[in-house]
C-alpha cells in the first residue's frame, strides 16, 4: 500500500488579518480559520479509510494545533505536539507589525550562503537553523511506519517538510521553495515496491471552496 502524507498548513490566523509577524508568536485561529480547519478536516476524512489508523502531528503553537483538533477528532486519534515543527522564528521581529519587519530585514544574497545569511533580526533563526529541525522532525516521523499520516505545520515550514521528504541535500536548501497556501493540503506518497517518493498534489484548496 506504501505510504501516504497530507501536509496541511494552518488556515487564517488573527496575525494574518492584524498585519502582525508571526514566526512563534502564539496567535489563534479567526473564525474563518476555524471553518477552514473544519473543512480540511472533512477532506482528509473522505481521502482517509476509516479502517486506516493514521497518526496526526502538529506544530505546537495554538493556530496549529487548533487546525489539528478537528482532523484527529475525526480519524478517532491522538495530535502529536513537536515543537520543530513550528514556523521558521524572526526573532525580535515576532508579533509585532509587519511592516516593523520590512524596514529592518535584510533579504538574502541571489548568490553565496543564503542558509546562514544574517537578516538583521536579533534572535531570529537563520534559514540552516529552521531547515535543521523540520528535518529532524521529519526524521522521526518517517521512521515512524504507518499508512497514512497527517502533519500540521506553517506555511514557510512546509518548503522543509517536503524537502525533507524527497532527500533534498543541505546544499540545494537556500534556494528552495514550495508554496502552500493557508489550509492547503499537500500530499505526499511513496510506492512500496521502489520506495520512490513524490509530491503528488502540492497546496490543494479545492476542500476550501477555490478553484
Amino acid at each position: 500500500m506504501g505510504r501516504t502524507i497530507y501536509v496541511v498548513t494552518h488556515p487564517e490566523a488573527t496575525h494574518h488579518v492584524d498585519g502582525l509577524v508571526g514566526g512563534w508568536f502564539d496567535s489563534d485561529l479567526t473564525a474563518n480559520g476555524r471553518r477552514a480547519a473544519d473543512a480540511v478536516a472533512q477532506e482528509l476524512r473522505a481521502r482517509i479509510p476509516e479502517s486506516a489508523v493514521t497518526d496526526v502531528f502538529s506544530s505546537d503553537l495554538r493556530r496549529a494545533q487548533r487546525t489539528a483538533a478537528p482532523i484527529a477528532a475525526l480519524l478517532h486519534t491522538d495530535t502529536v505536539l513537536d515543537p520543530r515543527l513550528r514556523e521558521k522564528s524572526y526573532g525580535e521581529a515576532e508579533g509585532r507589525p509587519q511592516r516593523w519587519l520590512d524596514e529592518r530585514f535584510v533579504a538574502p544574497p541571489a548568490r553565496g550562503d543564503r542558509l546562514t545569511h544574517d537578516e538583521g533580526l536579533r534572535g531570529a533563526e537563520t534559514k540552516e537553523a529552521f531547515a535543521r529541525r523540520v528535518y529532524a522532525a521529519m526524521d522521526a516521523i518517517t521512521a515512524s511506519g504507518g499508512q497514512h499520516q497527517v502533519i500540521v505545520t506553517h506555511g514557510f515550514a512546509v518548503t522543509f517538510v517536503i524537502a525533507a521528504w524527497i532527500r533534498m541535500p543541505a546544499t540545494a536548501l537556500g534556494y528552495v521553495n514550495f508554496a502552500a497556501g493557508p489550509g492547503s493540503i499537500t500530499t505526499l506518497r511513496e510506492d512500496d515496491y521502489f520506495h520512490n517518493r513524490q509530491v503528488a498534489e502540492l497546496g490543494d484548496v479545492r476542500h476550501l471552496g477555490h478553484r
